[in-house]
């Protein structure tokens, strides 16, 4: 959908939740000027992130929000505003907050637009934004910075009301076999189920700004500007368990729906799957590999097993070259992600000087807290048609404090997650398999009891 036709689109919804009767309160104003108004100060918002505002973004402007103005003007209603970066980077406007009533509380019956307006309202203000950086004659971090912030503050709102998609993938996917991400799906939608994601914040932000660091070069691209080079391989360091694989197959979908690859599906291998006994045959089987991943992501796990055995007759330094030359030969359809702990991904890095130059970017996966791992346990819960009690919650969550608090070398973060709830099952099994015709709300309920004694 064409930028403008966009903006009109969240005009026309703008019109549509009033004359529906969702706005109680008198404004001094439509929802369409509102929202109007709105775009102008997020692009202001935008412009100064740098400090100044340039002639190409004041066309901008011009042509898509169709407000004529001075830089002189642009400042000065940039500074009655309020919209500095630590003020207004955290401001839900709120035109969002009437969509988000209409759409979560489902104010309309029949919804023309199928309760996806806020969600929509959200990806017009990502488009103009990518759009409006693009106009720069040298787009700045700072812009792109002050872009991701905003939008990350959208999709946190979002979610606190279940407009984002439901956060069951790294629950459900953690250590399930990797398939192929889904073409059908936008840019919009991945990065949404990427930020639905229980934790993980600062990685959510090196990807939303990766994200649109790229698409604004595109955009660039296609209107004959210079463009600048994107280094797009990344290391994801972190312990076990800790959303790695989830996060890169998620990147593999948003790299293929804004062209990036061609396909966008994850190929993940560790030193077993690129490294052979014989000599000659570890090359030929890393390039083998590098050529299934074509086209998407090669997710190497583990990757510092690469080169932390120098010793006689290992050959992963020739795995290592290999994959340093796969990458030059097939820079424009290959993404490499190598990951591991954090320590030893230091030393793989340090092992070769080529690879510090190839992987400039460094994702670190935190480990969860108590209450993210509760979040998790209540997705996984929710997705095998299970629910915990009162007295099991607060069973769990004595439980998950006190392993976070010990961290014990076996701790592995959504992994001990699973297992604990496996071993709830298990004994919730055996304690209602006696009991002859069970009742649905037995069969779905962990108690207690099936919680005492467990162990990781």
């Amino acid at each position: 959908m064409e930028l403008t036709e966009s903006i009109y689109k969240c005009y026309e919804m703008c019109d549509y939740i009033e004359a529906n009767g969702v706005i109680k309160d008198k404004l001094a104003n439509s929802l369409r000027e509102n929202l109007r108004q709105e775009f102008l100060n997020f692009t202001l918002y935008l412009a100064f992130a740098d400090g100044e505002i340039t002639d190409s973004e004041l066309s901008f402007i011009k042509e898509e929000l169709l407000v004529n103005m001075t830089a002189e003007a642009a400042k000065k209603l940039y500074d009655l505003r309020q919209l500095t970066p630590a003020i207004y980077a955290n401001k839900i406007p709120y035109v969002l907050k009437y969509f988000v009533l209409a759409d979560a509380g489902r104010k309309i019956p029949n919804d023309r637009y199928d309760n996806k307006k806020a969600k929509t309202l959200v990806e017009t203000f990502r488009a103009i934004g990518q759009n409006y950086i693009a106009n720069s004659p040298e787009p700045t971090d700072l812009e792109i910075d002050a872009l991701t912030k905003y939008l990350l503050t959208f999709d946190k709102f979002l979610k606190e009301y279940a407009l984002l998609r439901p956060d069951q993938n790294l629950a459900a996917n953690l250590d399930a076999p990797v398939k192929e991400a889904e073409p059908e799906k936008t840019t919009e939608e991945l990065l949404a189920e990427l930020n639905s994601l229980t934790g993980l914040e600062s990685v959510k932000t090196e990807i939303n700004q990766l994200t649109n660091l790229v698409k604004v070069q595109a955009i660039r691209k296609d209107r004959g500007l210079n463009t600048a080079a994107v280094n797009k391989h990344l290391v994801f360091s972190g312990n076990p368990g800790s959303g790695k694989t989830t996060v890169a197959r998620l990147l593999a979908g948003i790299y293929k729906s804004i062209g990036v690859v061609s396909k966008g599906h994850l190929v993940e291998v560790d030193r077993s799957g690129l490294v052979c006994g014989y000599i000659g045959q570890t090359a030929t089987k890393t390039a083998e590999v590098i050529d299934s991943a074509l086209g998407g992501i090669l997710f190497i796990d583990e990757a510092y097993t690469l080169t932390n055995n120098k010793g006689q007759g290992d050959f992963g330094q020739e795995a290592v070259d290999t994959l340093l030359k796969g990458m030059e030969d097939h820079r424009d359809d290959l993404i490499v992600i190598c990951a591991g702990y954090t320590e030893l991904m230091e030393e793989f890095m340090d092992s070769n000087p080529g690879l510090r130059s190839r992987f400039s970017k460094v994702l670190v996966f935190e480990d969860y807290n108590a209450d993210e791992l509760i979040e998790i346990l209540k997705s996984m819960c929710k997705k095998q048609d299970y629910t915990l009690s009162k007295d099991a919650l607060n069973v769990a969550k004595e439980f998950f404090n006190k392993r976070v608090a010990d961290k014990p070398n076996t701790f592995a973060n959504a992994r001990d997650v699973r297992n604990y709830l496996e071993k709830a099952i298990t004994n919730q099994a055996t304690r209602i398999v006696s009991i002859e015709k069970p009742e649905d709300k037995e069969l779905t309920t962990i108690e207690a009891c099936d919680l005492e004694g467990i162990s990781l």
